[in-house]
């Protein structure tokens, strides 16, 4: 059971979780193909970033949106791998995109590596289809960018009640 709540990115413990990832990821890529934001940007008014936490308030898990013109990009997914396949990145994404309705997105995107095969499955089974670069990214060879539409979520939820 972990809580998700909207935290500072630049506390010693999420500080340790992105560090955490890019530790994992660096290797992944040249640095011209890695896409990660810092605290600096994490700390934006339009930047969204939730950790989750254990009962005994030990952080697990982090991840960030990014609000822009109705639209919301994900950014520093990560779960700490022993805390992996218990649905854990399941409640964040879905309260990132919560998050990002909230403030008005109605599509939701995110750029992720070709050495990622689990986070593209991942994505793929939340609803996240490929697509081409957006925004300030260009064509990489080693990106998989992606987009799903919020406004389906709602009429979705709105069906089920």
């Amino acid at each position: 059971m972990v809580h998700i709540r909207i935290e500072r990115a630049d506390q010693p413990d999420a500080i340790a979780l992105i560090d955490e990832l890019d530790a994992y990821q660096k290797p992944l890529y040249p640095p011209e193909s890695f896409h990660g934001i810092d605290l600096d940007a994490l700390a934006q008014p339009n930047v969204v970033f939730a950790v989750a936490r254990t009962v005994e308030g030990k952080a697990v898990a982090c991840g960030a949106v990014v609000v822009e013109a109705g639209r919301g990009e994900l950014k520093r997914m990560f779960v700490k791998p022993v805390y992996r396949s218990r649905g854990i990145a399941q409640a964040m994404l879905s309260f990132l995109e919560g998050e990002a309705m909230h403030r008005g997105a109605m599509l939701m995107r995110l750029e992720t590596g070709v050495s990622q095969p689990e986070a593209l499955r991942f994505y793929e089974r939340a609803g996240y289809a490929r697509r081409g670069p957006f925004a300030n990214y260009w064509d990489d060879p080693l990106s998989v960018f992606m987009e799903k539409p919020l406004a389906l979520n709602i009429a979705n939820e709105e069906a089920q009640s």
